[in-house]
C-alpha cells in the first residue's frame, strides 16, 4: 500500500500517465527494493525495506561538458542479472564474504543516442548504484562537472554526521582531513558548517537505520561529500576549489566509456549497518600483492612523547618494548629524517630485526599545498624521490609507511593516493594514511593498503582535556557505528597511561577505564594497530591489561552487532579463528544519576549465541577479571567511561 501511495504521488507530481515498466530490482531475500522511476525525461529512484520507505523519490543524473544527462532522457533498455561472488580478505571485518545481489542496468539515450547507463545492485542489506558514460559521436572523453545524485529522506529522520571542514583551515591549513566531531541525533535540513558532511553519513528513520557512503573511488574520480539541502534532502557534492591550496580542478576528467564510483545505501536494523561489507563487495583488486603482507600490533612514541621522542635512543627503547609485548612493529613518526637520520634509521631497522620488530616510517605527503612543517616532506608527491626512498626502505627491511597531511579530495589528490600505493606495492611496503580522505573499498582494491585515519583520532587526547572528557561519547560509542563501518580506521588508541605524557604524572588526563582501553582494541577495526601504550606500562599497568593487549588479534573473521545506540553505548562481537571477543563501552550519556549526582552503571541483558563460549568465559569489567558461566543471556553493568570484554576462558 505504501508503495502504491508513493507511485500515485509521483504520477501527480510529473503529470504522466505511466512509468517505465520493469523498473524494480529486489534483494535476494525480497525485503530490500530499489525502484527506478522515469518521468518527464528525468530519472529518479526510491528505496524500500520491509515495505517501508527509506529514500523517497530522488533525482539521478550527471552534468558533463558534452551533455547535461539530467533531462531530456529516454529509456532504451533495461537488463537484469544475478550477481554471485565469494572472496577472501584478511584485513576487513569479515575474512570470507559470500556476496549475493540482483542487478539492473538502465540504458538511457538523449536525442536517440545512447549516452549513459545507471546500474543498480541490491543485496540483502544494501542498495548501490553508479553511472557509466558513453562516447558521444566522435567525443571519447569528457569532464564530469557535477552530479544530480540526491537522497531524499523521510522528514522525521535524524542524523549522525561529521561536518566537512572548510578548506585550508585547521592545523597548518591542512583541512579538510575528515577530523570533525559527529553530531548525535540532530535534525535534518542542515549543511554542517556550510560545507556539507564527510562520508559515511548515518541516519535514523522511524523504521530503522540508513548509512550513505561511496566506494570504488580511485585516481579516475574525485572524493565526494554530502551536501545538506532544505527539509530532508542531501546531494552529492564535488570538492571545493580551495582544497590543496587551490591545486587541481574540482571536476573529473574521464575517458569514455567510463564509470563513476558506487553510491551505497545500507538500510534496516543496526546489525545491517555494522555487518555490511558493501564497500568491498563492489570493487576488484587493481594489482597483485608483490608479497604476502603481514599485519599486526605495534607501538609508537609520538602519542605520549610528541616530536621530542623521535630520537635514536627512544625509538630503540620502543623496539625493546614492542619485542616484550610480542608486537610486530614500531611506528617512527615525524622528523625522523632530521632527528635520527637515514643512516641511523637503517641501524634501528637492523637492531629491530634481531628482536623480531620492524619499522613503519612517517612522511609528509607534500611540500606545496599546506603549511605543515614536519619532515620528511617533498618526497611522497614526487615520483622519482618517492621511488628512491622506497627502494632504500626495501633494502633496509622497512615494513611500511604512514603518509600524512593530504587536505583535499580532488582527482589529482586521489591519483596521488593511488600512485603512492602502487609504488609502495612494487617495493613491498604497507601503507597507512593520516590527515586524509576516507578509504573507499581500498583494502580490496590495493593489496598493500593497511588503514587510514580519516577521523578525529587519538592525537587529540594529548592536545585537549575536553577531548579526553568526551572520549567515550565522541569516539568509543560513535566510530563503530559510523567511520569504522566502511573502512579500516587507524585511531592509535588503547592507552594505559593515566596521563598523556612520558612521565605519566602530568598533561591531559585519561577519563576512560583500563577495561575501556581493552574494549576499543576489539571495537576499533584495523589490521595494523599502533597502540598508545608506553614502555612504563610494563611496570605501572595491571598485568591482566598488558596480557590482554599482548594477545588481542588485529585481523578478524567475523563481526556481529549485539546492542547499542550511537553516542550512548555499543556492544559488538568479533571472531578470530574459533575465539570470540565480545566488547562494549559506555558513554556518560547512556547512564542515569542518583539524587546525589552519582552515575549509576548501565545495566544490560545481552543475548549471545551460546556457541560463542564453551563452559566459562573470562569477563573484564570494573578493572578486574572474573570467570562467568556462559549462557544465552549475560547480564553486565557498564560504568560511564568504562566497558567490558568477554573472551573464552583459558
Amino acid at each position: 500500500m505504501k508503495k502504491k501511495i508513493i507511485y500515485a504521488v509521483m504520477l501527480a507530481l510529473f503529470g504522466v500517465a505511466s512509468m517505465h515498466a520493469g523498473n524494480v530490482v529486489k534483494s535476494p531475500d525480497g525485503r530490500l527494493m530499489a525502484d527506478f522511476i522515469f518521468a518527464g525525461g528525468r530519472v529518479y529512484y526510491q528505496v524500500f525495506y520491509n515495505g517501508n520507505i527509506y529514500v523517497e523519490p530522488s533525482p539521478l543524473g550527471v552534468v558533463t561538458n558534452i551533455g547535461d544527462y539530467t533531462a531530456d532522457l529516454q529509456v532504451q533498455e533495461v537488463t537484469t542479472r544475478e550477481v554471485r561472488e565469494s572472496y577472501e580478505l584478511r584485513n576487513i571485518k569479515q575474512s570470507h564474504v559470500d556476496y549475493r545481489a540482483n542487478e539492473m542496468t538502465v540504458s538511457l539515450a538523449q536525442q536517440g543516442q545512447h549516452v549513459m547507463d545507471i546500474t543498480f545492485r541490491v543485496s540483502n542489506r544494501d542498495v548501490a548504484f553508479r553511472y557509466t558514460l558513453h562516447p558521444k559521436k566522435e567525443t571519447r572523453c569528457c569532464i564530469v562537472q557535477s552530479e544530480a545524485t540526491t537522497f531524499k529522506l523521510p522528514k522525521t529522520t535524524t542524523s549522525f554526521l561529521a561536518p566537512q571542514a572548510k578548506p585550508m583551515t585547521g592545523f597548518a591549513r591542512t583541512a579538510p582531513s575528515y577530523e570533525t566531531r559527529y553530531g548525535i541525533n540532530e535534525p535534518v535540513g542542515k549543511n554542517g558548517w556550510g560545507n556539507g558532511y564527510t562520508f559515511p553519513c548515518l541516519f535514523r528513520t522511524t523504521e530503522g537505520w540508513l548509512l550513505i557512503s561511496e566506494t570504488g573511488t580511485d585516481g579516475g574520480y574525485v572524493g565526494c561529500r554530502l551536501l545538506g539541502e532544505p527539509v530532508s534532502q542531501y546531494k552529492i557534492g564535488f570538492p571545493q576549489q580551495a582544497e590543496n591550496n587551490g591545486y587541481g580542478p574540482t571536476t573529473v576528467q574521464m575517458a569514455l566509456p567510463g564509470s563513476t564510483p558506487w553510491r551505497t545505501i545500507t538500510v534496516g536494523p543496526m546489525s545491517n549497518i555494522i555487518e555490511t561489507t558493501v564497500p568491498w563487495d563492489l570493487v576488484e583488486p587493481k594489482y597483485k600483492a608483490s608479497r604476502n603482507y603481514e599485519y599486526g600490533k605495534g607501538s609508537w612514541s609520538w602519542i605520549i612523547g610528541m616530536d621530542g621522542s623521535c630520537n635514536f635512543d627512544e625509538q630503540k627503547r620502543y623496539i625493546d618494548f614492542s619485542a616484550a609485548m610480542g608486537y610486530r612493529s614500531v611506528l617512527v613518526d615525524a622528523l625522523w629524517d632530521k632527528q635520527i637520520g637515514y643512516d641511523r634509521i637503517a641501524e634501528l631497522a637492523r637492531y629491530g630485526k634481531t628482536k623480531g620488530v620492524g619499522l613503519y616510517l612517517w612522511y609528509n605527503s607534500n611540500g606545496a599545498w599546506n603549511d605543515a612543517p614536519q619532515s620528511p616532506k617533498g618526497i611522497m608527491d614526487n615520483t622519482a624521490r618517492r621511488r628512491q626512498d622506497m627502494k632504500w626502505m626495501r633494502e633496509n627491511g622497512i615494513l611500511g609507511i604512514k603518509v600524512d597531511f593530504f587536505g583535499g579530495d580532488k582527482q589529482t589528490t586521489m591519483k596521488l593516493y593511488e600512485d603512492i600505493l602502487t609504488d609502495a606495492n612494487e617495493y613491498g611496503l604497507l601503507v597507512i594514511f593520516h590527515g586524509c580522505t576516507l578509504p573507499r573499498g581500498w583494502e580490496r582494491m590495493y593489496p598493500n593498503y593497511a588503514a587510514s585515519e580519516a577521523v578525529l583520532a587519538s592525537e587529540n587526547l594529548h592536545f585537549g582535556q575536553g577531548f579526553c572528557d568526551n572520549e567515550a561519547r565522541d569516539c568509543g560509542t560513535m566510530y563503530p557505528f559510523t567511520r569504522n563501518v566502511v573502512g579500516s580506521m587507524d585511531f592509535g588508541g588503547s592507552a594505559l597511561n593515566k596521563f598523556y605524557n612520558a612521565d605519566n604524572r602530568r598533561g591531559t588526563q585519561r577519563k576512560t577505564s583500563d577495561v575501556y582501553a581493552l574494549a576499543t582494541a576489539v571495537l576499533f577495526q584495523s589490521a595494523v594497530q599502533h597502540f598508545a601504550l608506553a614502555p612504563n606500562n610494563l611496570e605501572d599497568a595491571p598485568d591482566w591489561a598488558i596480557d590482554f593487549l599482548k594477545k588481542v588479534p588485529t585481523t578478524w573473521d567475523e563481526v556481529r552487532f549485539i546492542d547499542g545506540y550511537p553516542g550512548k553505548y555499543i556492544v559488538l562481537a568479533r571472531r578470530s579463528g574459533t575465539k570470540w571477543y565480545v566488547a562494549g563501552v559506555c558513554s556518560p550519556d547512556a547512564v542515569v544519576r542518583d539524587r546525589n549526582g552519582v552515575a549509576e552503571p548501565l545495566k544490560l541483558t545481552l543475548e549471545l549465541p551460546v556457541s560463542m563460549f564453551d563452559g566459562y568465559a573470562k569477563l573484564y569489567l570494573n578493572d578486574k577479571v572474573t570467570a562467568v558461566k556462559a549462557s544465552k543471556k549475560i547480564k553486565v553493568e557498564m560504568p560511564a567511561n568504562g566497558g567490558f570484554v568477554m573472551t573464552q576462558y583459558e
